[in-house]
């Protein structure tokens, strides 16, 4: 990715054109591609602000509004929306450009927090963001606001699944087992999947539970899935260079022209591996759907739920 120009303060601006090898078999790019970029891009933004490395914590809900096909020019935009004592909000603006028209269109647009890294056994302490605009102004108001929706999730979905394990199962004619839905992979570590320090991209993480997912939706609409939604994206733990990365993906419901997937990702270092000790790093949940080649959107068939395999955060 190439800088876009010159950014003032936490913001940072990359461009990158599209290639064959970004993109899937229809010519788009790759949702787990996108993912990368952002996260990287927003990272930079971070760092800008902080002067020290920055990891990911979270990323909010993500809406992909629009696809960047091959020869098409993306564009992301990372500023640092307010800093709090050791971590801060960046905002993520990702539009794409079609060189021959000159049209642009938003993609997306999405909040991420990034906590800073101390350096030795030093203390870290941001600096307040410097707002320079009202929307700055507008922006730094929010994310106190958004900073308490996302404390607040863990709790209200502990309530849910609370509620949701005391309605009774039910099967339907025809339904098919989301068992046939579990999909598991396994990635090595290695250093181009991590910083200098050695701890894993985030965007790196994002872009293997979107392939996960991306097969396990496939297994129930019989068609190549389309990423609409990242929901609930959140890191529990770290993982570094020569951990071995478990992903399980599973259907957990779907909706009349949607899929929801869970993914569960689970860490090990060598010893972890030998005696199947698990740390549990990452859980997300990835909406998709599926068209025809008229563009028609598809629906999908009812599914017969199972509790052998589990996508909860928590568990």
């Amino acid at each position: 990715m190439e800088p876009c120009g010159a950014a003032a303060g936490g913001d940072v601006c990359m461009c990158q054109t599209v290639f064959p090898a970004h993109a899937n078999h229809r010519g788009e790019l790759s949702a787990g591609q996108l993912l990368k970029w952002m996260d990287a891009t927003a990272c930079l933004a971070a760092e800008k602000h902080a002067g020290v490395s920055c990891v990911t914590a979270s990323m909010d809900d993500i809406q992909f509004e629009e696809a960047a096909r091959v020869g098409q020019i993306i564009t992301i935009k990372a500023k640092v929306n307010r800093a709090f004592k050791t971590s801060m909000e960046v905002g993520i603006k990702v539009t794409v450009q079609d060189v021959l028209t000159n049209v642009e269109k938003i993609v997306s647009v999405a909040y991420a927090t990034y906590v800073a890294k101390a350096v030795g056994a030093g203390k870290i302490e941001l600096e307040p963001v410097k707002l320079l605009s009202a929307e700055d102004h507008l922006e730094h108001t929010l994310a106190i606001e958004r900073r308490r929706i996302r404390l607040g999730y863990e709790q209200v979905f502990q309530n849910l699944m609370q509620e949701s394990n005391k309605e009774d199962t039910f099967e339907e004619e025809d339904a098919v087992s989301t068992d046939l839905t579990h999909v598991q992979s396994i990635e090595l570590v290695q250093p181009p999947h991590a910083n200098h320090h050695g701890n894993t991209f985030g965007g790196q993480i994002m872009a293997w539970m979107e392939t996960v997912a991306s097969i396990s939706a496939s297994r129930l609409c019989r068609s190549y899935p389309v990423l609409k939604s990242v929901n609930m994206f959140k890191f529990w733990g770290p993982s570094v260079v020569g951990d071995r990365l478990v992903f399980n993906a599973i259907v957990n419901n779907i909706f009349q022209n949607s899929v929801e997937v869970g993914v569960r990702v689970e860490a090990y270092n060598c010893e972890e591996w030998i005696k199947d000790q698990a740390r549990h790093i990452n859980s997300a949940f990835l909406i998709f759907n599926t068209v025809n080649d008229k563009g028609e959107l598809l629906t999908f068939p009812r599914i017969k739920p199972t509790t052998k395999v589990s996508s909860h955060p928590q568990e």
